[in-house]
């Protein structure tokens, strides 16, 4: 555990999460709830992540209680790609040699039902996110050139998975970008993260969820029936399960040290700068690492990348203005454009594990705890696969591929 501005032992890091200006800056939500006596589930965290199991527990007819130290949605979840993805940071050839063919199979159709699931959730719950579908394009880099990620294209189309081959002519045609062979998705879809976040928790809400802020909880009291939730303030809360969806500041007596954390860079451009070709596609690299450039609603490019692997925020702003000028001028080839100027920028921690797949599923060492931690890059689609999941494993229901994400699998 770390310790707090409060003094007190905290259940979590403490972390400077993001810095600089965003897209996505969330406004301000109505204010806190205090915390009730007694709940069904309590979640510890107030990002996209507790926002996505917040709604899908409430609906259950479950009493959820959601506590975090931030305002909601104003911690890493504003400085999302904000693009939800069915492909994962691994190649599933990789993921092949690390797993076997058919667990890794698997493991890409279950994310990609995840999303197409969590598309069809927005829209029944009517959330105004700026939800739009977007077609994301893998461009071959270090990690896989043309003539692997042509192979890596037939390997997922044999496992029934969407991917259409491109060469380097014909995605220049098709996306008015200098030639380079690729792998294009069109189920895969955008989102404003942060408005996204706020109208989750107002759906949770709906169904009598609190959501508590500003609450810092610094322990966890395992009981025979409940765990009890210590805050910085005094006060306390039961709850017969917790999940721990604090994002990139780590509970380290429960997450194990596999899932690390990294910092990431991007910048945005002016609204209108976008031509029209530049908004049809959510473009990424098969690179190490890699450049990621999509256009939102008003016509501005965002671009990231250039991740380094510290966790230090003072090291992080202090390579902004290199990292941002570094992403600037692969966007000047990429598009082929040197009018391309930055308007915004920012930097922000992020987290990664070995097989780039997130940690879903119970704490080892507290009864009814439970995790889930959206590290590697992918962030909401893994949110979104870890409500399925908490529910059939909370539920007692059960989930068939569960053991693919447990937080143990590296140990």
């Amino acid at each position: 555990m770390t310790r707090g501005a409060s003094g007190l032992m905290g259940l979590t890091e403490h972390r400077d999460l993001r810095s600089g200006e965003t897209v996505w800056e969330p406004g301000k939500t109505a204010p806190g709830d205090p915390p009730p006596d007694t709940v069904d589930i309590a979640i510890v965290g107030g990002g996209i992540v507790a926002a996505i199991l917040a709604e899908r527990f409430a609906s259950l007819g479950r009493s959820v209680a959601v506590i975090d130290r931030r305002e909601p949605a104003h911690g890493s979840t504003a400085a999302s790609t904000a693009q939800v993805m069915c492909a994962m940071d691994t190649p599933l050839g990789e993921l092949v040699s690390l797993k076997g063919e058919a667990q890794a199979a698997q493991i890409w159709r279950r994310v990609q039902d995840a999303v197409a699931n969590f598309s069809a959730r927005i829209d029944s719950l009517g959330i105004a996110c700026e939800k739009q579908q977007v077609p994301t394009l893998c461009l071959e880099g270090d990690v896989l050139d043309a003539a692997a990620l042509e192979q890596e294209g037939a390997l997922r189309r044999s496992h029934g998975l969407p991917y259409a081959f491109l060469t380097a002519e014909q995605s220049a045609e098709r996306f008015g970008i200098s030639p380079r062979a690729g792998l294009v998705c069109d189920i895969d879809f955008e989102v404003d993260p942060a408005a996204l976040t706020l109208g989750l928790f107002a759906a949770a809400r709906a169904h009598h969820a609190t959501i508590t802020f500003p609450a810092d909880v610094v322990a966890l009291h395992a009981g025979d029936a409940t765990t009890r939730l210590d805050l910085a303030d005094g006060r306390s809360l039961e709850a017969r399960d917790v999940i721990l969806a604090t994002g990139y500041e780590r509970p380290l007596l429960f997450l194990p040290p596999a899932f690390s954390l990294l910092s990431t860079f991007v910048i945005a451009t002016a609204p209108g700068v976008a031509l029209p070709n530049e908004r049809e596609a959510m473009i990424w690299e098969a690179a190490d690492p890699y450049l990621y450039v999509r256009a939102d609603r008003d016509g501005r490019i965002i671009a990231g990348g250039e991740d380094i692997e510290a966790d230090s925020a003072s090291r992080r702003d202090a390579l902004m203005d290199a990292k941002s000028g570094a992403i600037l001028a692969q966007l000047h080839r990429l598009f082929q454009r040197e009018d391309i100027e930055i308007e915004r920028r920012w930097s922000a921690a992020f987290g990664s594990s070995p097989d780039s797949l997130p940690a879903i599923g119970a704490a080892a060492n507290l009864p009814r705890t439970w995790m889930a931690y959206g590290y590697g890059g992918n962030g909401i689609a893994f949110a979104a696969l870890a409500a399925e999941i908490l529910e059939g494993l909370i539920t007692g229901k059960g989930d068939g591929d569960a053991a693919a994400f447990s937080p143990y699998r590296f140990a």
